[in-house]
């Protein structure tokens, strides 16, 4: 007879999650850390959300300055967002690579 031991909390090991998000460019889910958040608030604003956390719809982009400039030419964020983008916020986004 083989005996088992009884696994308690204490014993077992905690794995912090790690939050995922898609990229709306290469559709990869990628930890958050990895990725750059443009949101549009009820406002109808739309900006770079440096903290992760600002209310409104939030769309993600992998930080590499290819994937950027593809979201540029395909319109990805304006069909994510359903808003028109400025350039600035692209220029923004180049910025913070």
């Amino acid at each position: 007879m083989t005996t088992m031991k009884k696994i308690t909390m204490s014993t077992m090991i905690k794995v912090k999650k790690i939050p995922l998000r898609k990229c709306v460019v290469t559709q990869e889910l990628l930890p958050k850390k990895e990725l750059l958040r443009v949101v549009k608030n009820k406002e109808g604003e739309v900006f770079v959300d440096e903290s992760g956390r600002a209310n409104g719809r939030g769309a993600y982009l992998k930080k590499e300055a290819a994937v950027i400039e593809l979201a540029k030419r395909k319109n990805a964020l304006a069909k994510a967002l359903e808003i028109a983008i400025p350039e600035s916020i692209y220029e923004e986004l180049l910025k913070k690579i």
